[in-house]
Parts: structure tokens; C-alpha cells; sequence
């Protein structure tokens, strides 16, 4: 059990002074089973902290009984040197505090999550046709996705002379490696320097299995080429006399040839052999199919978990399947704990949501009105909700979705200011368009896509007008003359 799946009794909440209101209405509204305590810093923007600043001046020991300290999600830091002070649990919350209820409603949910049963056979295709060094590099780039066994893709009557030393030194570098050829002569080449799966045997090439037995190899049944389902039991009788470990693959057909029909020849695979490993090629759905491959690849991996295939074959061939092998790494997990617990599978991980958020976290108009008359800075906070973008410091309370026409009424002439805030609008005009919740100086979230947040304190000087710059704005105001001394920006 991970230290986050334990129910907190007290928790310290640290925020800053601006998100306190915010924090305490959320707390106030989730009742939550748990005693807490809000220690509100010395700060405008609670993002902005960081863990050592935080250790340096967070009051300590916390209240007799607290077992938990929240921070904000996006400061920046180990928490480690916070929890070194304080003696007791630090971890960093959602990035969101509207998030919080979830957060916690969710870590015992998570508890078991992890254990997968479905073997990932990740295939570089055509691979006589690429470079041995782009081969390896491949191939290490699949394994460190999730990949379980890397498929070498033969291309029928093409020469493969890397056959050998690519399987030999695959396996040298602790890969299990597969062939996938009809070709005995690419077989046995790739058998004997280390490959432990073989794709695939069917009639026209059931003699090599003769020379597999006794190898420890396993081999994939196919059905005959263009024949029904019928033609796989000489096959699975002669694999079984011999000894030789099989997965049987009734093939699933692309969207348009048989789709549908091929998933029935699954769940018959599955009446006639009950217990026996299967096997999908999920590639032939995810390559040939115009579609994010996120959600595409989570259905086919319920479907291969309820019928108990046990290993899929994909690639990442096509722009829109790449990353293909870490979402099926993602999707057999996420499944597996869904089927196995008889849960629906939301609100588990959600790291295969990538275009749209689950839902958009918003502010109302009287809640950023209050918000503003907290402010006594000139830096702008922005914030989106469905259809508009608000910009607004202590001055000005800007709403609109044309970021050309919002940027122009904020009298920012200074470069770097400029272009903080442009890449800030055009990341909120990204998240209203998209159905995203906007998190200013956050990533947006793309799932398992996202990347990490750019380090905040980076940014604090972008978000600012400049002390010459704010001098001269009062000028220009009030009369007084500008400042035209040399004081950095």
C-alpha cells in the first residue's frame, strides 16, 4: 500500500494570501472526513512558492495530530525538505484547489492500481528497410514506452542480412525479441541468436515448428491465409504434440473488412479453447483507423481483457499512432483494475484523456470581481471559463475571446511582458477552443502527453511590469515626470 492510499486524520493546508478565500470555501463545501488546519503565507500567489521557501518560513510542528501537509500542485521543489521540518507526511495537491475533494476521494480508489496481465509485442515494421542504428534506437525507445517484447517486422523478399547481429545484440542489451516472418530461413536465424516468440505458423509453414520443439520457443497460430477458423485446429494439434508453447490470433480485420466479423472470431477462439493464451493485433485497427488513438486503444484493450487475450501486437507507424505503446501500457492497467474490480473505468487514471478535459474548473464573474478587490499589484491574473478569457489586475477587468483585441486594451508596450502574455492568451484561447481548463503559468493537460511545468520562478518577472515601466505609466497618468534611469526591467 503507497503512503497517498492512507486517510489522512489532520492535514495542513498551505496557501497563499490571495487562494485562502477560495480554499476555505472548497474545504467548507466537501466536508471532509478529516480535521484540517489553513496556514495562509506570506504571499501573493500561492503557486509562486517554492518547497525551501516554504520550509524556511511554514510554522513548525504543526498541530498535534496532523499526519498531512498539502501544498499548492504547482510549486516547484521536493517536498522531502518540508517533511524533514515539519516531522510528519508533505505532498503536493491537485494544481487546481477545486480539485482537492477529488484528490482525496481518490486515493484509496487508487490503492491497488498498477498490476496488468496483457503482454505488449511492439513491432518495428519493415525493418530490413531501416538502419541498424535506427533499429536499436527504436527498439530501446519502444521498451522504455512499455513495451514487452519487440517485434522485428521481415518483409517478404526482402534480403535481412541484420537478421542476427540485431536479435543477438537486442537480447545482450535484455530485450525479448520476437520474429514476425513466414520465412523458415528468418525463423530459425532469429531463434537461434536469442528471439524466444515466433509470428506466425499457420499451414503453409508448419514444418519449421518441427524444428522449434524442445527451443523453449513460443509461437504464434494463425489461421490459414484467406480460410476460416477451422483451419487453426491441425495447427494448435501438431503445436501441442510438439510441446510448443502457442498463442492463438484469429486475427482481427481492418474497419471496412470484416471488423466486426473478426471480433466474433475471437470470442468463438475463446467458447472452442478456453483456456488457452490469445493474442490481438491491435495495430490493424489503430494504424488504418483516422482517429486519436487514445480512446481507440482503451476500447480494444477492454475487449482483450474481457475475453483474456493476453498479448497485443501494435506499432507506431502512422503520425496519429504514435505513442501507441505507452497508452496500450496505460489502457491494460487501467482496464484490468476496472474488470477486476467491477468498476467503470473513470475517474481511475486519467492519463488517456488527452484533447478534452474531463471537466472545465471556472471562476464565476462575482468570484474574480472579489478576487480583484484583493489585488494592490499591477500584475495581471487571467483565467477562462467555456467561452472567454479574463484578464485582470488590481486596474483593469478585461473579458473576451479575440486575444488581439484583449491584449490591446492592456497597455503592455514592454518585450518581455508582451510576450509572457501573448504566450499566456494564446494558451487560454488553446484551452477555451479545446474544452480544457487553463491554469496560468501551468501546462495545459494533454494526459500522458503532458509535459512538465516550465519552473515558475522563471516566469515571476515576465508577469510584471517593470518598476521603470510602472513609473513611467503613473507619468504619462498623473503628470509626474518619467523615470529614465538605468534600473533593470
Amino acid at each position: 500500500m503507497s503512503d497517498r492510499a492512507v486517510t489522512p486524520t489532520r492535514v495542513l493546508f498551505v496557501t497563499g494570501r490571495l487562494a485562502e478565500p477560495a480554499l476555505r470555501r472548497t474545504l467548507d463545501r466537501m466536508t471532509p472526513p478529516f480535521a484540517f488546519d489553513v496556514a495562509v503565507m506570506h504571499i501573493t500567489v500561492a503557486a509562486l512558492m517554492t518547497t525551501p521557501w516554504i520550509a524556511r518560513f511554514l510554522p513548525a510542528p504543526p498541530a498535534s495530530g496532523t499526519d498531512l501537509v498539502l501544498i499548492p500542485g504547482l510549486c516547484e521543489g521536493d517536498t522531502g525538505v518540508i517533511a524533514e521540518r515539519m516531522g510528519v507526511r508533505v505532498a503536493k495537491g491537485p494544481k487546481d484547489l477545486r480539485e482537492i475533494p477529488e484528490y482525496f476521494g481518490q486515493e484509496a480508489l487508487h490503492r491497488d492500481y498498477g498490476a496488468q496481465d496483457i503482454e505488449i509485442l511492439a513491432e518495428i515494421n519493415n525493418a530490413p528497410r531501416w538502419s541498424r542504428e535506427a533499429l536499436l534506437a527504436e527498439a530501446h525507445r519502444l521498451h522504455e514506452s512499455g513495451a514487452d517484447v519487440i517485434d522485428i517486422g521481415c518483409t517478404p523478399g526482402l534480403a535481412f542480412p541484420e537478421l542476427a547481429p540485431l536479435v543477438r545484440e537486442l537480447v545482450a542489451a535484455g530485450m525479448r525479441v520476437s520474429v514476425d516472418s513466414f520465412d523458415a530461413g528468418e525463423i530459425m536465424t532469429a531463434v537461434d541468436t536469442g528471439a524466444s516468440l515466433v509470428l506466425s505458423i499457420n499451414g503453409s509453414n508448419l514444418a519449421v515448428a518441427r524444428q522449434l520443439a524442445g527451443r523453449g520457443v513460443r509461437v504464434v497460430a494463425v489461421p490459414d491465409f484467406g480460410a476460416s477458423l477451422d483451419t487453426l485446429e491441425p495447427t494448435i494439434r501438431e503445436l501441442s504434440s510438439l510441446g510448443i508453447p502457442y498463442l492463438i490470433d484469429p486475427v482481427i480485420d481492418p474497419i471496412g473488412f470484416g471488423f466486426v466479423a473478426s471480433l466474433e472470431r475471437f470470442i468463438d477462439t475463446r467458447r472452442r479453447h478456453p483456456e488457452a493464451p490469445m493474442m490481438m493485433g491491435i495495430g490493424n485497427i489503430t494504424e488504418l483507423t483516422a482517429a486519436d488513438t487514445t480512446g481507440v486503444n482503451a476500447i480494444l484493450i477492454a475487449m482483450c481483457e474481457e475475453l483474456g487475450v493476453r498479448m497485443v501486437l501494435t506499432t507506431e507507424v502512422i503520425g496519429w499512432a504514435r505513442g501507441a505503446v505507452h497508452e496500450v501500457d496505460i489502457a491494460r492497467r487501467l482496464m484490468h483494475y476496472a474488470i477486476r474490480n467491477k468498476v467503470a473505468p473513470k475517474h481511475i487514471d486519467d492519463r488517456l484523456v488527452t484533447v478534452k478535459d474531463q471537466r472545465i474548473l471556472s471562476f464565476s464573474d462575482d468570484e474574480l470581481r472579489e478576487l480583484q478587490s484583493h489585488i494592490t499589484d499591477p500584475n495581471f491574473r487571467i483565467f477562462t471559463d467555456r467561452e472567454s478569457i479574463v484578464v485582470l489586475n488590481r486596474d483593469l477587468f478585461v473579458r473576451g475571446t479575440d486575444i488581439q483585441q484583449i491584449f490591446s486594451q492592456l497597455g503592455v508596450t514592454e518585450a518581455t511582458h508582451a510576450f509572457y502574455l501573448g504566450k499566456e492568451l494564446a494558451k487560454a484561447k488553446l484551452a477555451i477552443t479545446l474544452g480544457k481548463t487553463y491554469r496560468q503559468e501551468g501546462q495545459l493537460d494533454w494526459g500522458y502527453l503532458t509535459p512538465a511545468d516550465d519552473a515558475v520562478a522563471e516566469h515571476v518577472r515576465l508577469t510584471q511590469r517593470s518598476r521603470r515601466a510602472e513609473r513611467a505609466a503613473r507619468a504619462r497618468e498623473g503628470g509626474e515626470p518619467p523615470d529614465t534611469g538605468s534600473e533593470p526591467a
